[in-house]
């Protein structure tokens, strides 16, 4: 159901009422647009899916306008007489957000009263109303339209987020046409908004150049620090739109490609083909084969464990491949984050059963499931979880001059009140750090006596 999809520059100096006489400077630009407006009219889609950098933009989110109506204007351009005003197809952006919930990707509905609460925006942005412009004048003016904006989420969770704009559409059998607006390198000349970088024009002929050949691969395959030193903001968009194609092959189109301004405008039109091989099963199956060839024994079997018991419930039998953490007896912690940010994080100070491999079993265990900070871990989130093993060394009682927060952990202890810290902990960078946080988790007060005590770590990644 996905009838057209696009790539487009968001520049508001190519709206006519913005641009006045420097609109012949982006002469190329505007009648892409044009081109591509037409083209996606031609469709004759039902909603348009917007997805832009310049909306609410979250670390660890994407995020939907989701009001009855939405609105927009230009007045921050000096264009105040340019508005738009069009219902949101609050059916289809509800759809996809399940979907997003159901595989644990944050997808938050910013509508007036939390957009006032948290100080949001729930207007349109720039990023939607420069190609919404273009789009409104070949006759898509009356269309309701569903505003997402990008977050800095991990690639494939952007590509994922993509293939449930399309499953929506499917299930509502809803003819939807996708807009990813963004800009290609903001560094093409000194006297653009940034100094110019070699990696600007580079990356602009890239990006052109796997557009052109429909190479989905190539794209998503973008070096990291290629598109940071071209200062682009489009990249993103660009991923979720082609997430929007998974499974199917596609005919592109470039319409113009130019950066009088030293920053890149490319404006692209795609059309879905037939049946395609998933990139996102073969992006998965990736994923996963190369983060288990590198992670160690202690930390598979932390897996294996939480892995089988969120299926089943119950612990597995202990492969012969870890036989070797029998007839060991240690304390240990296993962490677990996601997406860089903590998930859970249980350990035992002491050793508390019978081997390491237990040991390691029970505290996987907890932390998925018992962490009282958290809500327990389900399956659909296990793949993006990545887990660490710490076995700790017997304490010892130390002084203070005696710790080092990047070599020893830290137990502080006052009759049955206890606080432990792991080492080399970010942002614990001071035995005073140290200490402090280690007395807070043991709720000893300023002042108090306390004792001492410092413990080694291995730790498994």
């Amino acid at each position: 159901m996905i009838t057209y999809l696009a790539y487009t520059p968001h520049p508001p100096i190519i709206i006519p009422e913005i641009g006045g006489k420097r609109l012949k400077e982006a002469a190329a630009t505007v009648a892409g647009m044009q081109e591509m407006a037409r083209q996606a009219a031609a469709t004759s889609p039902e909603t348009l899916v917007f997805l832009t950098p310049h909306g609410n933009v979250f670390r660890d989110a994407v995020s939907c306008l989701g009001d009855p109506h939405i609105h927009g204007d230009m007045a921050n351009f000096n264009a105040h007489e340019v508005r738009t005003s069009c219902p949101n197809d609050l059916e289809l952006a509800a759809a996809i957000g399940y979907l997003c919930a159901d595989h644990d990707i944050n997808y938050i509905m910013v509508d007036k009263e939390n957009a006032r609460r948290y100080r949001l925006q729930n207007s349109l942005d720039h990023g939607i109303l420069v190609p919404y412009y273009y789009l409104s004048r070949a006759g898509l003016g009356s269309l309701p339209v569903v505003a997402i904006s990008i977050g800095f989420l991990p690639l494939i969770q952007l590509y994922r987020l993509g293939t449930f704009i399309a499953r929506s559409a499917e299930q509502l059998g809803r003819k939807v046409a996708v807009i990813a607006s963004g800009d290609m390198s903001h560094r093409l000349k000194d006297e653009g908004p940034y100094s110019f970088h070699p990696d600007g024009p580079r990356y602009d002929q890239e990006v052109e150049r796997l557009l052109k050949t429909c190479d989905t691969q190539g794209l998503l395959n973008i070096p990291e620090n290629l598109r940071e030193n071209a200062g682009e903001c489009g990249y993103r968009s660009l991923v979720i739109m082609l997430g929007c194609l998974d499974g199917n092959q596609y005919q592109s189109q470039v319409f113009s490609h130019e950066g009088p301004f030293g920053v890149g405008y490319m404006t692209a039109g795609l059309t879905p083909g037939g049946a395609a091989p998933s990139y996102l099963e073969a992006w998965q199956a990736e994923e996963r084969h190369d983060h288990e060839e590198e992670i160690s024994i202690p930390v598979r079997w932390a897996r294996q464990v939480l892995k089988s018991y969120l299926l089943q419930g119950k612990i597995p039998a202990l492969p012969e491949e870890f036989a070797e953490l029998k007839g060991k007896r240690a304390g240990t912690f296993v962490s677990l984050k996601k997406h860089g940010r903590l998930r859970g994080c249980i350990g035992t100070i002491l050793p508390y059963c019978d081997d390491l491999a237990a040991e390691i079993a029970y505290n996987a265990v907890n932390a998925g499931v018992k962490d009282p900070r958290f809500s327990p871990v389900t399956i659909q989130e296990y793949d993006e979880l990545d887990f660490s093993v710490d076995i700790l060394g017997e304490p010892e009682p130390c002084s203070r001059e005696e710790l080092d927060p990047k070599q020893y952990g830290v137990i502080v202890s006052k009759g049955s009140r206890r606080g432990l810290l792991l080492p080399d902990l970010e942002g614990v960078d001071t035995i005073e750090e140290q200490l402090d946080i280690a007395l807070q988790k043991a709720g000893i007060k300023p002042g108090e006596a306390y004792e001492i005590s410092r413990f080694t770590v291995t730790r498994y990644k």
